[in-house]
């Protein structure tokens, strides 16, 4: 009986597919977050989305987040706070933390970017998402001649 359909993960081309990234968007407004969901996952991304900070920290201790994008106006628990904890969980995890003011940074918040949504568009954004990512993953594993040739050999 042949298979109809596999894993993502699978060979695809003779090559092994790349998953996709996981990023954990955490707002209070549901609409940003459902606007966010749709402009990531469109671009290729596994989006998590949470409007609880306490959530959001469940959600990283359980693993598989490559990067966290937080509003700083979280009410519940402060975003510098939440980025404090979940860098804690993970040191490693990129975060970008956006604001509705067009103020700088707080000197206290570990998010690896700041942006401000006045100053910030969607393109700029995305740009954002995708250094961080490239940055967290390092740099690609160069291509010599012998691996080339490995792999159109019969």
């Amino acid at each position: 009986m042949a298979r109809l359909c596999s894993h993502p993960r699978e060979v695809a081309a003779g090559r092994p597919m790349k998953p996709k990234r996981t990023i954990l968007c955490v707002d209070e407004d549901e609409r940003s977050l459902s606007i966010r969901k749709v402009m990531l996952e469109t671009r290729g991304y596994r989006v998590v989305v949470c409007s609880d900070a306490g959530r959001a920290v469940e959600l990283m201790k359980a693993g598989g987040i490559d990067l966290v994008l937080a509003d700083l106006m979280m009410l519940k628990l402060g975003s510098a706070r939440l980025i404090d904890q979940l860098k804690a969980v993970s040191p490693s995890t990129p975060a970008i933390v956006f604001s509705g003011a067009s103020s700088n940074c707080p000197d206290d918040i570990l998010a690896d970017v700041f942006l401000s949504k006045a100053n910030c568009s969607a393109a700029q954004l995305l740009d954002h998402v995708r250094m961080a990512l490239v940055r967290k993953r390092g740099p690609k594993p160069a291509v010599t001649s012998t691996s080339i040739a490995g792999r159109f050999a019969s």
